[in-house]
């Protein structure tokens, strides 16, 4: 960072700022993020109308222009075209840090790619916030965005998680927060524990921490899921323990002891085992073909 940004008695150098925003509470927004967004020259905001009313909660009256996922890809060569000649712009999401599941990426690899200086003005993170309150384990921890959309493709990813005990991070809509949670227990075990963080900073800020199994039946009673969420969960190393039976020999066991269709007692035994169901089914697969 140059002198001349870093200090607040000199005028702002040419640039592109990373703005991070508040997440809820209007009281985390820092003084170096305010001066920098009365100081540049215009604000590139995800939602205009979202951010202006943050700018008029602080009486900041720089102009502003739309920049989101939907004109990120042109917005961002009219943009650097303006920095290259020696524009000062700010990047704002509607919260939060730009760039982390929110716009931002294409304009500051065109910016840095044209030799333009890029100024990140660090701040409020959901994911952060919620993995330092989740008494979960910090050292370790991957952020993955949102996970699909879709059951199929969503359970297929969270079966290909790591068990190597880091925390997997993700970002929920409240309308399929008890969906993927539903996933987590078919694919872990309702006893995994998972943290689930709502609404952060704002005034209905909550943590839900628990069994998968308990905290799902907790939000489906519930007429509705509002808010922003974060998903944590840290997977357990997988038993090492060596097996004397195979996983169709355990399959057909579960099946005569409790009447289970297959499926169903390959889900009891992928849980038994540490492994995720689709891992399970494939050496299911595997051992058939063997005994043709």
């Amino acid at each position: 960072m140059s002198e001349q940004e870093a200090s607040p008695d000199k005028p702002l150098a040419p640039g592109l700022y990373l703005v991070a925003t508040p997440i809820g509470n209007l009281e985390d927004i820092t003084l170096r993020a305010l001066r920098v967004l009365r100081s540049v020259d215009r604000i590139a905001c995800e939602d205009t109308r979202q951010t202006q009313k943050l700018l008029n909660h602080f009486g900041i009256k720089t102009p502003t222009v739309s920049y989101h996922m939907h004109n990120e890809a042109s917005r961002s060569e009219e943009l650097a075209a303006e920095l290259a000649a020696g524009a000062r712009i700010a990047v704002v999401s509607d919260a939060g840090t730009p760039g982390i599941a929110d716009p931002g990426g294409q304009i500051a690899a065109a910016a840095i790619a044209a030799g333009i200086a890029v100024f990140p003005v660090p701040g409020a993170n959901a994911a952060i916030s919620a993995l330092i309150a989740s008494g979960l384990p910090t050292e370790r921890f991957t952020f993955h965005g949102f996970l699909p959309a879709k059951e199929g493709a969503r359970k297929t990813a969270l079966e290909a998680l790591p068990r190597d005990g880091g925390v997997q991070v993700f970002y929920e809509a409240p309308h399929r927060i008890v969906d993927t949670l539903a996933d987590v227990e078919a694919s872990f075990g309702a006893t995994q524990h998972v943290v689930v963080a709502r609404e952060l900073t704002k005034l209905h800020e909550e943590f839900l921490r628990g069994p998968v199994g308990e905290l799902r039946g907790i939000l489906a009673a519930r007429a509705s899921v509002r808010g922003e969420i974060v998903l944590l969960l840290a997977l357990s190393a997988a038993e090492t323990t060596v097996r004397t039976t195979s996983i169709a020999e355990e399959v057909a066991a579960v099946r005569k002891a409790e009447g289970l269709g297959e499926m169903d007692a390959l889900k009891r035994v992928a849980r038994e085992r540490g492994i995720g169901k689709s891992e399970a089914y494939r050496e299911l697969q595997r051992e058939q073909k063997r005994l043709r």
